[in-house]
């Protein structure tokens, strides 16, 4: 039997027969905390120590093997023993150790898994290395023992990717031994350890294996380190992954480690670590919303999209991917008809590719209906508007929802900038009424904006989250503002580029100092890709309302007016001779930029990177706190997400407001003074900025503060 300190611990075992049963029982994921850590330590010392024990046997309870480290203790004075030493000691043990996997193994929890002998896993196990997403690397082994078991490349790439691996998949890729049957971990890995020990199989050690073909590997490494460097763009731990198995290859297994031990340590001071674990846990924060904690979400199992465009027909394969039956409402049979072949379209493009079956395919538009009638989407439970943006037209649409939708039906509008309480105002049922704000392509792009307008009620709110769960999207609540959080921030920055570019910056100075800083693109590109005309028509529809007195900058305006929109008309702000999907600097938009500084007596001059990006980050963190001491933003955290799901902003710095505590306040503050002696108008410090730093505190204590609140 157990002994007593055995079951006060996170880590309990006992004697089945002549096997010790080592069971890891830490709630809810059985993280490797310090006290799994030292049970681990001390189950192999009993195992070691009892003459009858001749297996050993690691198991998880609940759902989850071990899904991997306790990040929470990250930056804390350590506590022995560290990880390596426990797998470390698990594969020194003189008995076989079967480890029993059935759900979550990653990262510290698939190291474990390695440094035992032999490996089962049951139909719903997933297995991984993902702490690339933190911006670390296996740190106890990984990347010196799946090298061994899998092959060096493969292994590397499995890292490098933080993809998951199911039982199937990891037995082909040699990472486990054999797949089990059923969901008792226990059972299964019991059954398996007795045909070993009737084998008389060995204490099998991952560690003695040699990497089959070294030369091949380190040319097959030498090959991805090159495709590594151009897609990390300044990640740190992508680079030291690829050096890790490179020391799996050419050197002994203790000198790895050692190696693996200094690339880890160096990547867990590293500022892009805490900047990915800052994302990793506002991404989870964001749910945390009043609404979802003060009602219970409606039952949605159909939903209806009005307008088969691009984003509505992206909203629909959205949903149809997480299973639901989707009616969608066009205007005409026509576009209706356009309107399939847009959704069919995606499918299609997945088959072609191998990445979909045609049978999934038919099976997933079974659930697709068409129509022309109001009448048809009568019981579905949550309805999205996705037609042209334009109040009246919408206004006119949730009228026609109000005349037709059931009672308790969520009807929900799709705009990314206009006055959601003025749409819940043309029907009779404000209360049900909501923004769902999808980002193009809507079956691709992660973030969901969910705007809260003053009159919905609390379990609509809930409901939205609870479907942005079922899309798999990253929803962010946002209160109803032109823009919400992103598009109002957007703009902001976005006029910050436009003065650049008008006192000397060119675009394409402006856009590669911002790759420079981790963006994928520069907002001149992103323009492209989106279309001039879009930006063009908001900037038409607020004219009456500018300040006179603000500074504009036409330059965009004079592109558009020569109908170059940019990627889809074959030049916007660059130049995409015969489709290019990458563009080339244009000499004739330089001359419109050097024409309208002329025009308004405008003597440029130079901008370093640094200057540009001071200057552009200091504009969006400013807004994003105007954001949140408008109640806009819940929180910082929510500006972080927003950006970093939807805009693209380098995940690796955790969002602008968690990248302004980085920098510090006081010199972003700063900045912003000293750029208000040229414009004081656009350059006004946010009251709650200039609060922060004479409080000497940061965003993040507004984060820990409303989690307090709770």
């Amino acid at each position: 039997m157990a002994s007593e300190a055995a079951m006060a611990s996170p880590v309990q075992f006992h004697e089945q027969g002549n096997v010790l049963v080592i069971r890891i029982d830490n709630p809810p994921v059985n993280a490797l905390g310090a006290a799994v850590r030292q049970g681990l330590v001390a189950a192999v010392e009993r195992a070691e120590a009892q003459s009858g024990v001749q297996a050993v046997l690691i198991v998880g309870a609940g759902k989850a093997f071990i899904a991997g480290a306790d990040i929470r203790e990250f930056g804390k004075p350590a506590v022995l023993p560290s990880l390596p030493e426990v797998c470390e000691r698990i594969e020194s043990c003189s008995k076989p150790v079967v480890a029993a996997i059935h759900g979550a193994a990653l990262g510290g929890g698939l190291e474990v898994a390695l440094s035992a002998h032999y490996r089962l896993a049951l139909p719903a196990a997933r297995l991984g290395l993902p702490e690339v997403n933190l911006g670390l690397l296996p740190g106890a082994g990984g990347t010196q023992r799946a090298p061994r078991l899998m092959g060096a490349r493969a292994a590397a790439e499995l890292m490098l990717s933080g993809q998951l691996l199911d039982a199937r998949a990891a037995l082909a890729a040699g990472l486990i031994d054999r797949c089990g049957e059923g969901s008792d971990p226990t059972a299964a890995g019991l059954a398996y350890a007795q045909e070993l020990l009737a084998a008389q199989a060995p204490a099998r050690r991952t560690r003695d294996r040699a990497i089959a073909e070294p030369a091949a590997a380190l040319a097959d490494l030498d090959a991805l380190a090159a495709e590594t460097a151009k897609k990390s763009r300044g990640l740190v731990s992508p680079q030291k992954i690829v050096e890790c198995v490179r020391n799996a290859v050419e050197l002994p297994f203790a000198e790895g480690m050692q190696r693996e031990r200094a690339a880890f340590m160096e990547c867990l001071a590293s500022p892009q670590r805490a900047g990915l674990v800052h994302a990793f846990f506002a991404e989870r924060e964001v749910a945390k919303v009043p609404e979802a904690r003060a009602a219970a979400p409606r039952t949605v199992a159909s939903i209806a999209v009005i307008g088969g465009g691009t984003m509505g027909a992206g909203i629909t394969v959205s949903a149809l991917d997480a299973g639901l039956p989707v009616t969608m409402i066009e205007r005409d049979d026509a576009a209706l008809a356009r309107g399939r072949a847009h959704v069919e379209k995606v499918y299609d493009a997945l088959v072609a590719k191998g990445r979909m079956a045609a049978e999934d395919k038919a099976a997933t538009m079974a659930r697709y209906a068409g129509s022309i009638r109001y009448e048809d989407i009568a019981g579905a439970d949550l309805v999205i508007e996705a037609v042209f943006e334009d109040l009246e037209v919408k206004k006119s649409v949730f009228r026609e929802l109000d005349r037709v939708c059931k009672p308790g039906a969520v009807l929900a509008t799709n705009t990314s900038y206009l006055d959601i309480d003025a749409i819940a105002a043309a029907t009779q049922r404000p209360q049900d009424v909501i923004g769902l704000h999808f980002f193009s392509p809507a079956n691709i792009m992660k973030l969901l904006e969910i705007v809260v307008p003053a009159r919905v009620s609390a379990d609509v709110v809930a409901t939205a989250f609870e479907l942005a769960k079922q899309l798999k999207k990253v929803p962010v609540r946002a209160g109803v503002c032109d823009g919400f959080i992103g598009n109002r921030i957007l703009a902001v920055y976005k006029q910050a580029a436009d003065y650049l570019m008008e006192d000397g910056a060119s675009p394409y100075e402006i856009d590669a100092a911002l790759r420079g800083f981790g963006y994928p693109m520069g907002p001149f590109q992103v323009t492209d890709l989106a279309g001039g005309d879009i930006g063009w028509a908001t900037r038409k529809r607020r004219a009456a309302t500018r300040d006179p007195k603000a500074r504009y900058v036409e330059i965009a305006d004079r592109i558009c007016e020569r109908g170059w929109f940019g990627q889809k008309t074959g030049r916007g702000f660059y130049l995409y001779p015969e489709g290019a999907r990458t563009g080339q600097p244009d000499p004739e938009v330089l001359a419109i930029v050097d024409a309208e500084r002329a025009r308004k007596g405008i003597a440029p001059r130079s901008f370093t990177p640094d200057e540009i990006v001071r200057r552009y980050l200091a504009a969006m963190v400013n807004e994003g706190a105007k954001v949140v001491a408008e109640g806009i933003a819940l929180r910082p955290l929510d500006v972080d997400v927003t950006f970093l799901s939807g805009y693209g902003f380098p995940r690796f710095r955790g969002g602008p407001m968690h990248y302004a505590d980085t920098v510090g306040l006081p010199r972003i503050l700063a900045d912003i003074r000293e750029f208000a002696r040229q414009d004081p108008l656009f350059w006004q410090p946010a009251p709650l900025l200039e609060q922060l730093v004479a409080e000497d505190r940061d965003f993040g204590s507004l984060n820990r503060a409303a989690a307090e609140a709770r």
